[in-house]
């Protein structure tokens, strides 16, 4: 299981792209987001090919703005079978239509839908409202047989991410999430509310302007650790 960045930025921290990444997992090279600036960085890192599966958090610009670029891009282009696109429920499956249908009108030409209990190994944890009221959002985790990777997406509050992996089986467990530097900023977690859930877990923030880090941050931003960035 390998993870790769295409961007560690906020949706106004275009200097660092958004936030998206490519895992490498049980056989599948699957895209997790798919904001205004992903597609653009496939294209210049020559990775547009690699994807084969997509899956999102939300439906915000900045995790899904160029989604469709993509789809189009690999059926006229590439003329490449189509993607899988795996959603965790039914009614995101809805929404994410009603959004892809305004630009390609017919969704299923250029995507397989496919529910995301049909894929081993992967969990969702339903964060509704929990980082724009009425948003629906969710967090993600990746299990193989030697170690596990989540995903926070974007979340104000770390507890329902860290309840789930504490009930969960020990395994060297690696942690992205999405963090904040200002306390005023309520869709997205606040450093210091992270710093209990250091024990036994590695954890990298993502989703920020690095340059604004605390100097009394001891969470690694994944911006700075080039074996995470594709």
């Amino acid at each position: 299981m390998k993870i790769k960045f295409l961007g560690t930025g906020g949706a106004f921290d275009t200097d660092y792209l958004n936030s998206a990444a490519l895992l490498e997992f049980r056989g599948m090279n699957l895209l997790l987001d798919c904001g205004f600036t992903v597609f653009p960085a496939l294209m210049r890192k020559n990775l547009v090919q690699k994807v084969d599966h997509i899956l999102l958090t939300h439906l915000h610009n900045d995790h899904s703005g160029s989604l469709a670029n993509l789809l189009l891009y690999k059926s006229i282009v590439e003329q490449s079978p189509k993607p899988v696109i795996l959603y965790p429920s039914e009614q995101f499956k809805q929404q994410l239509f009603k959004f892809l249908e305004i630009q390609v009108k017919d969704p299923e030409k250029y995507a397989e839908f496919v529910p995301l209990e049909q894929f081993e190994g992967i969990s969702c944890i339903d964060t509704y409202g929990q980082h724009s009221e009425g948003m629906q959002t969710y967090a993600y985790i990746f299990d193989n047989d030697t170690m596990r990777i989540a995903y926070s997406g974007d979340l104000a509050r770390p507890e329902a991410l860290f309840d789930r992996l504490a009930k969960m089986a020990e395994k060297k467990t690696c942690v992205f999430h999405d963090i904040t530097f200002n306390p005023e900023n309520k869709g997205h977690t606040y450093y210091k509310k992270l710093l209990p859930y250091m024990n036994g877990v590695e954890i990298f923030g993502y989703h920020c302007d690095p340059t604004r880090n605390p100097s009394d941050n001891p969470i690694r931003l994944v911006f700075y650790q080039h074996e995470f960035l594709a």
